[in-house]
């Protein structure tokens, strides 16, 4: 059993915001591999299904991001998910637009998101990194991550989503390196 998580902010106002690229990123996955319709569950909207014969839950918490670990706490402890088989989708201002990082455990970075996660689940978890690159004309974090994203990097992420659920065979073998080296790889056009 494996956790796909994909961090957000509920608000529909927010769907376009860089900060929703791991909202993104589920419903892409869930496209894709025609898991269940979504159901609001655990403080989330969940779905399930099979992908290369592992069986998958995929939510977007509705806890906004801030709370996120309490869905996530909620959720593995009634499906008795390992911690191990947890994997987030989140943005990053420390990455360049279209480039993602996968990594296991480690600090939030300031993400309020990923800081939920690890008080409520701890750190042992595998985090996919979405670069959404830093702030432009003297905005702040803050305002950069709520801000949407232009028509121009629309189409970035939806190249960023075809390329994470083209390569999450490899995901799913917790292959974070050779998952990585894979979406970038097919990201240099971006």
């Amino acid at each position: 059993m494996l956790l796909f998580v994909g961090l957000g902010n509920p608000n529909p106002n927010n769907s376009n915001n860089r900060h929703n690229i791991g909202f993104s990123v589920i419903d892409a996955i869930n496209q894709k591999f025609k898991l269940s319709k979504q159901k609001p569950k655990f403080k989330g909207l969940l779905t399930t299904g099979k992908i290369d014969e592992e069986k998958i839950y995929a939510i977007k918490p509705l806890t906004f991001m801030n709370s996120s670990g309490i869905c996530i706490k909620e959720l593995i402890d009634y499906f008795k998910i390992d911690v191990k088989n947890v994997f987030v989708f989140h943005d990053d201002m420390d990455i360049n637009l279209g480039k993602i990082k996968a990594k296991f455990g480690g600090s939030s970075a300031g993400h309020n998101g990923i800081e939920s996660i690890d008080k409520n689940i701890g750190k042992n978890y595998s985090r996919i990194r979405i670069g959404i690159g830093r702030p432009k004309n003297n905005s702040t974090g803050a305002e950069h991550v709520l801000d949407n994203f232009s028509s121009d990097e629309i189409e970035n992420v939806e190249k960023i989503n075809q390329n994470i659920t083209e390569s999450l065979s490899i995901l799913i073998k917790k292959d974070l390196e050779l998952f990585s080296s894979k979406v970038n790889q097919k990201s240099n056009g971006i």
